[in-house]
């Protein structure tokens, strides 16, 4: 599916951008590979981390369309991982948050069907459903976008679809680096509240996930992994058996437990293998679904506290380790 296509990558430095070139480049054989980012200085540092003539670089930002459109001239496939992404940021910086997720995406769908583009696939989060913070606000609006897109790219071939998953294991703001931090000097590991659920996927498997979603879509689908839920408390014990707590409060914007897939979300979804493909409700809609896909209950929903997969504390022991994040 990727082998002999032009791909770009919207916010390719990033944690995601890195691990999904080492990817492609080691299992694949692409025609080329555009990082399409702001800072020329992260773009540097991955020049030197991978050794390739099939890699590009185009310093750029999603807000700028025209650049965009200059960027994806003659790409195939596109992968949107730019997103301001933080959660206190975006609450007290929300109009930055608006502009980057939400015009942003806006850019890339004008200029995608502008530029030809086959495929985009759109990376979400699991905080854009029922949202209660502007992160996921701006998220769910630009899940929207992108489904809606394929409704009027009309004969164009250009086709959207997005991703949806949960707390990546190694990303960007991610506790596990300051958690281990803490742990090396002895100190007290800050957990919000106790009871706190995520969900839980590493890198790699992010990154397949992708991957198996280009192969799959047909433009409208929103793909929902199947992945296991952990214990905030049960990650700290992980990290740094026998630590000390400290209990700081639940911050600005912050769920006790998150969800994927809401109960109104259940009319039209379906599960397949290892995912769940909600499609789009709008009437018109004519469903075309890859084979194998059921129908869910009506009234089913996935939630970080009523997933039927766990980790517990020597699994995340495993999973750490396997990473290379904990001896």
């Amino acid at each position: 599916m990727l082998d002999g296509k032009s791909i770009l990558i919207t916010g390719g430095t990033g944690s995601f951008g890195k691990a999904f070139v080492k990817k492609v480049l080691r299992d694949h054989k692409p025609h080329k590979i555009i990082v399409y980012s702001r800072d020329e200085f992260k773009q540097y540092q991955m020049q030197q981390m991978f050794a390739s003539d099939r890699l590009r670089f185009f310093i750029g930002d999603v807000r700028d369309e025209k650049r965009l459109y200059r960027a994806l001239t003659g790409v195939d496939y596109v992968i949107h991982a730019a997103a301001m992404k933080q959660v206190p940021a975006s609450e007290y910086n929300p109009f930055e948050a608006v502009q980057t997720n939400i015009m942003g995406a806006q850019n890339l769908i004008t200029a995608a069907l502008e530029a030809g583009v086959q495929k985009v696939v759109a990376l979400s989060t699991d905080k854009a459903c029922n949202p209660v913070n502007l992160y996921g606000a701006t998220k769910l609006c630009s899940d929207k976008l992108f489904i809606a897109a394929n409704a009027y790219s009309g004969k164009l071939i250009t086709r959207f679809s997005v991703v949806r998953y949960g707390n990546v294991l190694g990303s960007r703001g991610s506790v596990v680096p300051l958690y281990r931090e803490l742990a090396a000097r002895s100190e007290e590991l800050p957990v919000t509240d106790e009871r706190m659920t995520r969900f839980w996927i590493t890198l790699p498997q992010a990154v397949q996930f992708v991957v198996d979603s280009f192969n799959l879509m047909n433009g409208g689908e929103l793909f929902i992994p199947k992945i296991p839920s952990m214990r905030i408390t049960d990650l700290a014990e992980a990290i740094a058996p026998g630590c000390r707590i400290k209990k700081i409060g639940i911050r600005p914007g912050e769920k006790l437990h998150e969800m994927m897939i809401s109960r109104d979300d259940s009319r039209h979804l379906f599960e397949l293998g290892d995912r769940y493909i909600k499609m789009p409700d709008f009437p018109f809609w004519k469903v075309v679904l890859p084979e194998g896909a059921v129908p869910v209950a009506d009234g089913f929903e996935y939630a970080s506290d009523t997933n039927t997969q766990w980790l517990d504390v020597e699994q995340l022991k495993n999973v750490l380790q396997q990473e290379g994040v904990v001896e």
